[in-house]
C-alpha cells in the first residue's frame, strides 16, 4: 500500500488547493475563455505550490500523493475550469506516470525531477488518427537501426505538445504481430529532431487546453529511451494500461468537482429567480432535477474513493476503474443537463456559467477510454470473474 503524505500535511494541502480554485482560479476563468490560454503568472503560481508533481515520488522532488490523497485533490482542484487540471494533469497523470511506474532508476533521475517542479511538462502520445480507443491498432512504427531505433509516424489529440519537454511515445516495435503485442513505450525528449508539433486545435469546450498532432519523421532515440530499459521491448501496452487504469481513477474525480461545482451553480441560480410569484426552487419539478444531481454526486464520489482505495491497496483495479470512468463522467453529464434545464434560456446565453461548463464537461466521456469502451472492459471482465 502506498502511504502518500502524513495526514496533517495532506489536510493542509487540500485546503490550501481549495482556496487557490476558489479565489484565485475561479476569478481567472472567463479570461482564459476569452484568451484561450492560461495566464503565465498562473502558471508560475501553480509550479510553486508543487501541483505539477503531485503524484511524483518525494525522493524525485514531488509531493508524493497515493492514489486516494490525488482522487481527493484532483477533486478539489476541479471545482475551477478543467482546463487549469490539464496543464498539470499529463504530469501528475498520464505523461509522467510511464516512468514513475516501469521507467529504470536512471530514467526516473533523468526526468522526475523536472516533472516534479514543472521544468518539464510530460505527454503521453498514444492516440493516433485512426486508433483512438483501439490502442493495440497502433501504426507509428519505431524500426531497429543498429542500437538505435527510429520512429515514423502520427499522433492526435495529445494534450499539452506544444507545452511538453518530453513525449512518452507508442510505437510499433515488432511488425510481424498484430494487437497489444509488439508495441514498445519510448521517453522521446520534445527537441529530438523529426518532431513537429501543429499548432492547437480548435475545441468544443476546455479553452485554453493544448492539444495538437505530434508528427513523428525518422525520430532516431536509442534503445535505452524504452521505457524499463531494452529487456521491455514489446511491452509497452502493459505499461499503458497501467496507466490509464490509475488515469481512469483520476478523470472520474474531475468529473466529480465539476459535478460539485454546477449542482452549486444550479441550487444558488434556483434561490435566486423567481417564477409564478415564488423562487424556482420551490417548486418541486425543480427540486426532483436537484435532488438527482446530488444522488449522481453522491454516487460518483462514494465510487471515486473506494476504487482509489482499492487501486492502493493492490496496486490496480482495472474493472472498479472502468466502472468509476463511465458512471461519473456520464454522470457529470447528466448533472450539466440538469442545471442548465434549471436556468432555462438563460442556461444557454455565454453570459451564464452552466453554457461553459455544459460545453467542457463533455469531453470526459470521450478521452482515456469512451463509454462504449468502458462498457466492454466492464462486460468482459464481468464474463471472466463469473466464468472462472
Amino acid at each position: 500500500m502506498a502511504t502518500g503524505v502524513e495526514n496533517e500535511v495532506f489536510e493542509q494541502l487540500v485546503t490550501a488547493v481549495d482556496r487557490f480554485a476558489r479565489k484565485r482560479l475561479i476569478p481567472a476563468e472567463r479570461q482564459v475563455e476569452d484568451e484561450d490560454d492560461i495566464p503565465d503568472e498562473i502558471v508560475v503560481e501553480m509550479k510553486e505550490m508543487g501541483l505539477f508533481g503531485l503524484s511524483t515520488p518525494e525522493e524525485y522532488g514531488g509531493i508524493g500523493v497515493n492514489v486516494p490523497q490525488e482522487a481527493q485533490l484532483i477533486e478539489t482542484l476541479c471545482y475551477a475550469s478543467l482546463t487549469f487540471r490539464s496543464l498539470i494533469g499529463t504530469n501528475v497523470g498520464i505523461g509522467s506516470q510511464g516512468i514513475v511506474m516501469d521507467g529504470t532508476p536512471e530514467q526516473k533521475a533523468e526526468w522526475l525531477p523536472g516533472v516534479a517542479c514543472g521544468e518539464v511538462i510530460a505527454s503521453f502520445a498514444l492516440t493516433e488518427p485512426d486508433n483512438g480507443s483501439d490502442a493495440g491498432g497502433i501504426r507509428t512504427s519505431a524500426k531497429r537501426d543498429g542500437a538505435d531505433f527510429v520512429i515514423n509516424g502520427t499522433k492526435r489529440y495529445i494534450t499539452n505538445a506544444v507545452r511538453a519537454g518530453v513525449f512518452t511515445v507508442f510505437a510499433r516495435t515488432d511488425p510481424s504481430v498484430s494487437g497489444a503485442d509488439g508495441v514498445s513505450a519510448f521517453i522521446v525528449p520534445a527537441d529530438t529532431p523529426g518532431i513537429v508539433v501543429s499548432k492547437p486545435d480548435r475545441k468544443l469546450g476546455q479553452r485554453g487546453t493544448k492539444t495538437s498532432d505530434v508528427i513523428f519523421e525518422n525520430v532516431r532515440i536509442p534503445e535505452s529511451a524504452i521505457i524499463g530499459g531494452p529487456q521491455n521491448l514489446n511491452r509497452g501496452f502493459r505499461t499503458a494500461m497501467k496507466v490509464l487504469d490509475r488515469g481512469r481513477i483520476h478523470v472520474g474525480a474531475m468529473a466529480v468537482g465539476q459535478g460539485q461545482r454546477m449542482l452549486d451553480i444550479a441550487t444558488d441560480y434556483a434561490l435566486e429567480r423567481k417564477q409564478f410569484g415564488k423562487l424556482i426552487g420551490e417548486h418541486q419539478l425543480i427540486q426532483g432535477l436537484l435532488a438527482d444531481c446530488q444522488v449522481d454526486l453522491q454516487a460518483a464520489r462514494a465510487l471515486v474513493r473506494a476504487t482509489a482505495d482499492t487501486f492502493n491497496k493492490e496496486g490496480q483495479a482495472i474493472l472498479e476503474a472502468s466502472c468509476t470512468k463511465y458512471f461519473c463522467t456520464e454522470a457529470a453529464g447528466r448533472i450539466a443537463d440538469r442545471a442548465l434545464q434549471i436556468h432555462g434560456g438563460a442556461g444557454y446565453m455565454a453570459e451564464y456559467d452552466i453554457e461553459r461548463f455544459y460545453r467542457d464537461i463533455r469531453l470526459l466521456r470521450i478521452y482515456e477510454g469512451t463509454s462504449q469502451i468502458q462498457q466492454l472492459v466492464i462486460a468482459r471482465r464481468t464474463l471472466a470473474q463469473r466464468g472462472a
